[in-house]
């Protein structure tokens, strides 16, 4: 059994905004494995599909960007996974919008989704995709960016970095993470 996780906030009002990229791989993840967003448990609403005779879990936390961890930590706990089965998703400000970037670990680097992760999880080593999203022009503060819409130019990037994103944990499923990782990670 494997567990991607997207990292979003709930609500209409961020549904397209940037903080909740991980979120939006979720949903083309859903699409593409032919499932849907049908539980709510753990603080979170998950799908559950199979790929190749495994069962995944695709998840979005409902606890807020800053909780990621109440959710994805109880999941883990009553499935029996061990941290090698899970993947996040998540934005990243210090990528250009539209790249993405595979880890096996790392520090938060100021997100506190993945402070939260990291807290709840008690490690840093846990598997990750970023998908880029720029850093704001000017003095826009960073809670205001990442809670704004992609600018219509970015649009066409960001949507290639989903599907990216989906390709790549869905190649995580059939292969290793790293093989997955190189591949990735030269694009």
């Amino acid at each position: 059994m494997k567990l991607i996780v997207g990292l979003g906030n709930p609500g209409l009002q961020y549904k397209q905004t940037r903080h909740n990229v991980g979120f939006m791989v979720m949903d083309e993840l859903a699409s593409r494995l032919h499932t849907a967003f049908d539980k709510t448990n753990f603080k979170g609403i998950y799908a559950v599909a199979n790929k190749n005779g495994e069962k995944v879990i695709l998840l979005k936390p409902l606890t807020y960007m800053n909780l990621s961890g109440e959710c994805v930590r109880p999941l883990l706990d009553y499935f029996k996974l061990e941290l090698d089965d899970l993947v996040v998703v998540y934005d990243d400000l210090d990528l250009p919008a539209g790249k993405i970037r595979l880890r096996t670990k790392g520090s938060a680097g100021g997100h506190n989704g993945i402070k939260s992760l990291i807290q709840h999880l008690g490690t840093q080593e846990f598997k990750r995709v970023r998908v880029g999203i720029g850093r704001p022009e000017g003095r826009i503060p960073i809670s205001d960016y990442v809670l704004s819409p992609f600018h219509k130019e970015e649009q066409a990037l960001i949507q290639q970095a989903i599907d990216k994103s989906s390709e790549a944990c869905l190649e995580w499923l059939e292969t290793s993470y790293v093989e997955v990782m190189n591949k990735y990670n030269v694009q």
